[in-house]
């Protein structure tokens, strides 16, 4: 596990190689700007897919991202870090893409727990946690589910969450509080089995 200096210092090297970056794709360095995509790709991904879950529009939803960033990446001013400038783009093009077809659904986590159980009983109830935790926040107001995504398994933290979704910091940290306390008791069955 990372120390805190040595996450400073990776955010810090991050910063750097992100302003070298983009001063390449500004002088016209295509092969920069596909560099970039490359390091936040999986994070608008993600994203897309918890908003979309199928391939085919989180793919289109990705390229659409990508190009608005290309289009705008002249007016970052570094406000915010790059990763929170991306992902706000990312979070206000689904939710717009979302209202245009007229569907909206909470975000979900779709990927895999890894399982390092080897026993059989133990991966099925990992499964079935699993899958009583998606249906759970399934349930959960909007922007509950929101919240809880991006801070618990999107890695940001409340000042970030707020750049990206408008929200002020203490709804978020209201948010968040909230959608704990609906999942408990939602899960409390579950457990209690």
């Amino acid at each position: 596990m990372k120390t805190d200096g040595e996450k400073k210092e990776g955010k810090s090297n991050n910063l750097r190689r992100d302003r070298k970056l983009i001063k390449e794709v500004l002088a016209g360095n295509t092969d920069a700007f596909g560099t970039l995509m490359s390091f936040y790709m999986g994070r608008v991904k993600a994203l897309g897919f918890s908003f979309f879950r199928n391939e085919t529009d989180t793919d289109d939803f990705v390229q659409e991202v990508f190009i608005k960033v290309f289009k705008n990446l002249k007016s970052f001013r570094g406000e915010s870090s790059l990763p929170t400038w991306i992902t706000r783009i990312a979070y206000t093009t689904a939710v717009n893409m979302k209202k245009k077809s007229g569907e909206t659904s909470p975000l979900e986590d779709d990927a895999e727990i890894p399982s390092t159980a080897y026993e059989p009983e133990d991966t099925q109830l990992r499964k079935a946690t699993r899958q009583a935790v998606k249906e759970a926040v399934k349930e959960l107001p909007d922007k509950y589910a929101i919240c809880l995504e991006m801070y618990f398994f999107m890695d940001f933290s409340h000042e970030e969450i707020a750049v990206i979704t408008g929200f002020p910091v203490n709804t978020i940290k209201s948010h968040i509080f909230r959608a704990k306390k609906i999942l408990r008791e939602k899960l409390k069955d579950f457990y209690e089995n």
